[in-house]
């Protein structure tokens, strides 16, 4: 039985985790939830399952959460201090780490200190805080788990190889709702067109980041921390059926990819279930209906987010702090229908042009990268706004 805590249980992959749960109740156990702002669905997810302990993101929220009669469970308290206690409880064995945005960074390092597993689908972590985080698990001897679907295919193509015999990861992307659009035509791009993504069904932002081509940005530096791999060994096509999740390429040229349904629950359960293997409660990949399978290069002139994550990677330091920092910001502003589908990139890049790069070896760092280039992001995304 593995006891399991889950940090963002109310969102997508949250809920696709308690469905993983669901599917095997004599395998795995909930011992901890954390959700955002949710109350209604979040005292329905405590009665069902029982935690010994529960946060959520406000004071707010808690008050909300209450008034719904939840049965007897230990609330930690809100926002980061409530994720630190649940990501830090001792009945833990894994923690699911799936909350959105940066609130997560003190949660995993607690969970890392505590010896518990990380299953990690929350990329800012490692966009902001990627060296940090990877020494305290190594020096704590934890195991990081990629949930992320890509990130989870190159560990599945990966295990049980040594490192010398990788040559290079090929991360595939669906090219969001704008695949085979020019630069031009995406000027008019709405936020209701971008949040029609053809294939994933996910948050409004991540699906924002997905048209921008960000959120292959941000995979492409996570990957280097989870694989230990440089800019120059990690490779970006598109593959709109998305049916081949990843590929890795082997010092002798062959390729071995990992092919499956588009259900997060697939790459869910494999981090709960690691080194073992589960049945899944999942349809088998009918290989023939999903033919032909397409492959192209992404096109970073119409789409430069993809760009602008591989030279934040090259110069390391903060800089990958800024551009995850600045494209919130320019993300919440298209969202808001205050700047263009165009200057979301546009705003990154002007953020990242200004900041001179420096080391951040401690969150305390970090966080006033973040803090200073959010500050900078909003200033620059006014210079932008739509005329209205």
């Amino acid at each position: 039985m593995k006891r399991i805590a889950i940090l963002g249980s109310t969102g997508s992959i949250g809920q696709s985790a308690l469905a993983v749960v669901e599917a095997h109740p004599d395998r795995l156990e909930v011992v901890g939830l954390a959700a955002g702002e949710n109350a209604e669905l979040f005292a329905a997810q405590i009665a069902r399952y029982r935690p010994r302990v529960a946060a959520m993101a406000s004071g707010a929220a808690l008050d909300r959460l209450r008034r719904h009669g939840v049965p007897d469970v230990a609330v930690a308290g809100n926002g980061r201090e409530g994720l630190v206690a649940v990501a830090s409880h001792p009945d833990a064995d894994l923690v699911l780490c799936a909350s959105s945005g940066t609130e997560a960074l003190e949660a995993t390092l607690a969970a890392i200190e505590h010896g518990k597993t990380i299953a990690l689908a929350n990329k800012e972590v490692l966009v902001m805080a990627g060296a940090i985080v990877a020494e305290a698990a190594r020096r704590h001897g934890v195991a990081i788990l990629p949930v992320d679907s890509e990130h989870n295919a190159v560990h599945q193509c990966l295990h049980g190889r040594q490192p010398s015999e990788l040559k290079r990861l090929i991360l595939t992307a669906s090219g969001g709702p704008f695949r085979g659009r020019s630069s031009s035509e995406l000027i008019d791009a709405s936020p209701d067109d971008a949040l029609k993504h053809p294939t994933w069904r996910m948050g409004r932002k991540i699906t924002i980041d997905s048209a921008t081509l960000m959120n292959k940005g941000l995979e492409v530096i996570e990957a280097h921390w989870l694989f230990g791999v440089r800019a120059n060994q990690i490779d970006v096509v598109i593959h709109p059926q998305s049916v081949v999740h990843s590929m890795v390429e082997l010092t002798d040229g062959s390729i071995i990819a990992q092919l499956g349904v588009t259900d997060m629950r697939l790459p869910i359960q494999y981090a709960f279930s690691y080194p073992d293997r589960w049945p899944a409660p999942l349809p088998p990949l009918d290989i023939a209906a999903a033919a032909p399978l397409e492959f192209a290069l992404p096109d970073t002139e119409a789409f430069p987010c993809l760009r602008l994550a591989y030279r934040a990677l090259e110069a390391e330091r903060s800089l990958p702090v800024v551009l995850n920092a600045a494209n919130e910001v320019a993300v919440s502003r298209f969202l808001e229908g205050r700047i263009g589908f165009t200057s979301i990139a546009q705003v990154i890049e002007r953020t990242m042009d200004v900041h001179s790069p420096a080391e951040v070896t401690t969150l305390e760092q970090v966080r006033a990268v973040d803090r200073w280039a959010r500050v900078c992001a909003l200033e620059l995304a006014r210079g932008v706004e739509l005329k209205v």
